[in-house]
């Protein structure tokens, strides 16, 4: 009997330490939070190895440096441009970093994502501070997203390629 109570002692110790260590659930976690640390981690070229691009009216965005990740970079074609009426593949991150005063102010990031709760069009849109505070959370689904990037050309909801 006391051989059994040291097991089921044990056996409850070992799942209790388990519990207590095991990360969140991935539902319990921030998707913005989520989001800028991927963009954080991200292996990203600067688009057409360019420096910093002026915003182009009526775009809100302002003056930026535009970076893809490595998936959506290889759909890019010899010109860096994604070519017409193509789209860009699942797990496509796009990045820009809009610049005031010479420092970067806001992220603003689109990711081809069609499996997650937060898809708009295809893509998942958010913008953050610097430091990684929400400004727009990728929960709004790309409202006030969408709408400027669905016009123009058909290069999958990407407008810089026809403005730069």
């Amino acid at each position: 009997m006391q051989k059994l109570s040291f097991t089921l002692f044990t056996l409850f110790s070992v799942i209790l330490i388990f519990q207590s260590c095991k990360k969140d659930d991935i539902t319990n976690v921030d998707e913005d939070q989520v989001f800028f640390e991927e963009y954080q981690k991200a292996t990203l070229t600067a688009f057409r190895d360019s420096g910093l691009l002026s915003g182009v009216s009526p775009s809100p965005h302002g003056s930026f440096k535009l970076y893809f990740n490595g998936t959506a970079q290889a759909a890019l074609g010899t010109d860096g441009n994604l070519p017409m009426g193509e789209t860009f593949p699942e797990g496509s991150m796009i990045v820009k970093e809009i610049y005031s005063n010479g420092s970067p102010s806001l992220i603003a990031l689109m990711k081809k994502e069609a499996g997650n709760a937060q898809v708009a069009s295809g893509w998942v849109w958010g913008e953050y501070g610097p430091s990684g505070n929400t400004v727009y959370s990728a929960g709004k689904k790309g409202i006030g997203c969408t709408g400027c990037h669905g016009g123009g050309t058909n290069r999958d909801l990407v407008r810089t390629f026809d403005l730069h």
